[in-house]
């Protein structure tokens, strides 16, 4: 690839943008230890986004690397994370996604093991954060998705939901993705659907 013609000044833009990112999620407890991953997409088509095994609360410019639209390093050496390749997914399939974000939350991570294939959220204020939604009276479906150490064909697993995803998915017992055209929007939509899981979950202890 040609660095030459890259636009340098994006990709720093980019960078403060992950690192801060990262760091308020952090704060809200969604990235323990080093899970989770954020990215946001290029103007040139690569992509920008954390390297395997980093603090996401404690990320510095080293801690994000540059890899292509396949998920493959840009420099020789870097180690991108595995689930890279679901934002890849993501970014191939909407062509308007310009951020991704993945935590890993305790009502996420609870509320996904408790079975089923979906969470559906309804009668909340807060879910016209999502695309599409404009009342609270709306049924707003969360697709849960066995985890798979095998990211590829988690992906293949994916694929056919993905048109359907106004709030993203969940990864059973992991995590859940979330995008949008920029990291406002892509976070707006994290902390939404982070809050509406909250909410369900602390409905359930109530019975």
């Amino acid at each position: 690839m040609d660095e030459t013609a890259f636009p340098a000044g994006a990709y720093c833009h980019a960078v403060s943008r992950i690192i801060a990112a990262g760091q308020r999620m952090d704060r809200f407890g969604w990235v323990p230890a080093t899970a989770g991953n954020i990215s946001i997409r290029l103007p040139d088509g690569t992509l920008a986004i954390t390297r395997s095994g980093g603090h996401k609360g404690l990320l510095g410019p080293d801690g994000v690397i540059r890899v292509d639209a396949t998920g493959a390093p840009c420099t020789d050496g870097d180690r991108p994370s595995a689930e890279t390749l679901l934002h890849c997914q993501i970014y191939a399939h909407d062509a308007t996604a310009g951020a991704v974000l993945h935590g890993h939350s305790v009502a996420s991570t609870v509320l996904s093991m408790a079975g089923g294939d979906a969470l559906v959220l309804e009668g909340y204020e807060v879910q016209k954060v999502f695309a599409g939604q404009d009342t609270h009276a709306a049924r707003v479906h969360v697709p849960i998705f066995d985890n798979d150490q095998d990211i590829a064909r988690l992906s293949g697993v994916v694929a056919p939901h993905l048109a359907g995803m106004h709030a993203g998915y969940i990864i059973r017992g992991h995590g859940v993705y979330v995008w949008g055209a920029d990291m406002d929007v892509a976070l707006a939509r994290l902390e939404g659907l982070e809050f509406l899981l909250a909410c369900e979950l602390e409905r359930r202890k109530l019975g």
